[in-house]
């Protein structure tokens, strides 16, 4: 930073605001900070009284904000994000789409340990709306070496740091379990649920079986849900070890692979996630999705619709931030819960 004159300053970054004041008319930053003077706001600045100013020279090796964090937004942005003007050395995403957004955390890091630069997002594997913001860009000073954004880009390797996919899943096959509500005893409040929580994501329920308990009958059902060809199947019901609870070895004894069976998570310790050899994944709920706000299902269901494929290490790795708190007014998603 050095104090020169005005009328020399043309192709000098401001290193703060410059207020013009206009009485009865206007008071406000006629020129940013960071702003590269231009031969057209001399004679502006001058009316200002600025006779001299505070600037940072850009000697060769250095960047500009604006262009800085150009590049950084670049590093982040993958297909369906929209990129803000940059306003004061700042650029922000927003979500073209509603999708499952997700982020290379690792990487994220590794560029923030640089120094001197900034990428906020929001939480990864969360589900966005349209217009949602989901990150935010910034060289923190007014200069930045090319160096230190040649080692960003570098830890980004070519990759966007940042993705966004849309809602895949179309078509969910319920299978409810239970000799009570087979037999009408007992009215199925379990499949209400579930249909609300999967039209948010566009997914209809397109086939539902009734089953009393036994291994056998549970799996003669997932059957015939698949044959329907169906994106998703659910099982809800008989998720406990209690041995009259066969709904898991159901799942093993209808072909899939079976990834968990329990998660970190309360509520939703007995949840079960697999996959057939086609691809279509196959969710056992246990019975906190009945009655409880958030659950497992609300963490898992995001990256089910989206197709993406959730391993054993995914979920293993849900035990931090995976205890809801039981909150007398429930805020998720706005909450901490699953983050």
């Amino acid at each position: 930073m050095k104090l020169i004159p005005t009328q020399t300053a043309v192709g000098h970054v401001l290193c703060h605001d410059m207020t013009q004041i206009i009485p009865g008319q206007y008071k406000d930053a006629r020129f940013r900070k960071g702003h590269v003077v231009r031969p057209e706001d001399i004679p502006v600045l001058l009316s200002m009284g600025k006779e001299n100013l505070y600037v940072w020279e850009l000697t060769p090796g250095m960047v500009h904000e604006d262009e800085g964090a150009a590049r950084l937004c670049a590093l982040c942005r993958n297909r369906y994000m929209v990129p803000s003007q940059v306003k004061e050395g700042k650029i922000e995403l927003t979500a073209e789409i509603d999708g499952l957004f997700r982020v290379d955390v690792q990487r994220l890091n590794a560029v923030n340990l640089l120094g001197e630069l900034m990428i906020a997002t929001r939480h990864s594997n969360t589900a966005v709306k349209k217009g949602g913001k989901l990150c935010g860009t910034r060289v923190i000073p007014l200069v930045i070496s090319e160096e230190k954004l040649s080692q960003a880009e570098a830890i980004g390797g070519g990759q966007p740091l940042l993705e966004l996919l849309p809602w895949k899943l179309r078509t969910a096959g319920v299978v409810t379990t239970g000799s009570e509500v087979a037999n009408g005893l007992v009215q199925d409040a379990f499949t209400p649920v579930v249909e609300q929580k999967l039209a948010a994501f566009g997914i209809a329920v397109a086939e539902r079986r009734v089953v009393g308990d036994g291994l056998e009958r549970v799996a003669e059902a997932i059957a015939s849900v698949r044959q329907a060809g169906v994106d998703l199947v659910i099982c809800t019901g008989g998720m406990s070890v209690d041995p009259d609870d066969s709904t898991p070895g159901a799942i093993r004894r209808s072909g899939a692979r079976v990834v968990s069976y329990g998660a970190p998570v309360l509520p939703g310790a007995m949840f079960l996630l697999g996959y057939y050899e086609d691809g279509v994944p196959v969710l056992g709920l246990p019975g906190c999705v009945m009655y409880a706000k958030a659950t497992i299902f609300d963490l898992i269901l995001p990256r089910v619709a989206a197709g993406a494929v959730v391993t054993r290490e995914e979920i293993a790795s849900m035990g931090e931030g995976g205890l809801c708190l039981g909150c007398g007014s429930c805020s998720f998603p706005h909450c901490g819960f699953g983050r």
